[in-house]
């Protein structure tokens, strides 16, 4: 059975675990990688060079919307196509993400926990409850 008093912190620690876990792949791409050797990476791979900017942008973006819990649902789904594009990327690889070049493992599960936060929402410690109508209502009684 479900704890109710515990859920919003379980949504919460999800939403900061995704939300580090782009930020740390977006930063990564801007400062290790640096954009120029990303986008050469992504069109070593056939695709367009402008996905590299858009794939960073959302990383980044996304990324500190979910930390701040801000539009958490919509930060989640912006993000499923990336996780799904980083999937099938991967798809020749093998399943384990231990494998040479990394498998598709763990994007997959990653886009699977993108999607369950977008259902989930922004769970507590929300920079989203400081907007106006974005306040808790009482649950209509019974």
């Amino acid at each position: 059975m479900t704890d109710v008093r515990t859920v919003d912190y379980g949504i919460t620690l999800l939403r900061v675990s995704l939300g580090v876990l782009l930020l740390a792949h977006g930063l990564l791409k801007i400062f290790v990688f640096t954009l120029p050797g990303t986008v050469g990476f992504f069109q070593s791979l056939g695709y367009p060079g402008v996905m590299a900017y858009l794939v960073v942008a959302v990383e980044v973006v996304a990324g500190l919307m979910m930390i701040a819990g801000l539009w958490t649902r919509w930060a989640a789904l912006a993000a499923i196509p990336v996780l799904i594009g980083a999937t099938m990327v991967h798809l020749g690889n093998g399943w384990l993400f231990s494998n040479p070049k990394g498998g598709w493992e763990f994007p997959a599960f990653w886009t699977v926990a993108l999607a369950a936060q977008a259902l989930l929402g922004d769970g507590a410690f929300r920079a989203s409850a400081l907007l106006p109508g974005n306040q808790p209502r009482p649950a209509p009684a019974a």
